[in-house]
């Protein structure tokens, strides 16, 4: 009953977290500290089946445009009859970066950068971009959805999505802010960002599970099953409300949120 006690607290907070603005590498990681579950094998080997979870929600939130993105299914065209202008090319030069990035320095993330005073330096640093992005933002946006983005916009977003590789910037954070610099609006970066997340985590959450294959084991099955689920429904409605949500609240309320997470950081485990 434990195992599925923690499976469901820790798939509520990923599910929430993934793709909000607020890191959700930093929520885990405080949550697991407060409910006595980290530092084993089995709390590492958990955060990778979970984030499953919220990439397959992802994938059935976006399942037409991701298969209009290959050509098929029906949004391959749009009601005019000519194809969609988003691309796979824009996903490409979107992802590009950060994976070469995530590659040249994986061990150096892994071993160095993933520690609690880190994780709240890079909560500090991403509110403060978002809040600059806020500032910065053009004041006639043109690029109202998806269709209308350009290469230029695809790559400044790939660019900042680099920033993510420091645990607690938070990958939709650093996005969303790139997004809003290059032109978009708060809903059309927020919708690329976890159409463009869904290789990335794929990739990097496959690669970390073979890595972690062998800390499964039956007796873990009620933690990660419950988790898988629990983070899959959460996320699966967190995105939904999360694109009607952003084009009113704009960013600064989750970079305020972000520094009170700081400071629980600061009290709790520093």
């Amino acid at each position: 009953m434990k195992d599925i006690i923690i499976g469901f607290i820790m798939g509520i907070v990923e599910g929430l977290t993934e793709f909000a603005p607020v890191s959700s590498t930093g929520h885990l990681i405080l949550v697991g500290h407060l409910i006595g579950f980290e530092g084993t094998n089995t709390a590492k080997t958990f955060e990778i089946v979970i984030q499953l979870g919220s990439i397959l929600a992802v994938a059935v939130v976006f399942w037409k445009r991701i298969l209009g993105l290959i050509g098929i299914g029906p949004d391959a065209k749009s009601h005019t009859g000519k194809k969609h202008q988003l691309s796979l090319i824009h996903i490409l030069i979107g992802i590009l970066p950060f994976m070469i990035g995530g590659v040249l320095f994986h061990h150096f993330i892994k071993e160095v950068l993933f520690s609690s005073q880190t994780v709240v330096i890079g909560l500090i640093a991403g509110g403060i971009l978002m809040i600059l992005a806020e500032k910065m933002k053009k004041n006639h946006t043109n690029t109202m959805e998806l269709d209308k983005m350009s290469y230029r916009q695809a790559f400044i977003m790939g660019i900042f999505q680099c920033l993510a590789l420091w645990p607690g910037f938070s990958r939709s954070g650093s996005t969303i802010s790139a997004g809003l610099i290059s032109g978009l609006n708060h809903k059309t970066a927020s919708e690329f960002t976890f159409i463009m997340a869904l290789p990335i985590m794929a990739a990097a959450t496959g690669k970390d599970l073979l890595d972690s294959w062998s800390y499964l084991s039956v007796q873990d099955l009620p933690l990660f099953i419950t988790g898988f689920i629990t983070a899959f429904v959460v996320a699966l409605l967190a995105i939904k409300f999360f694109l009607q949500l952003i084009n009113k609240v704009k960013l600064i309320p989750f970079a305020i949120y972000r520094f009170i997470l700081a400071i629980a950081f600061w009290i709790f485990i520093l």
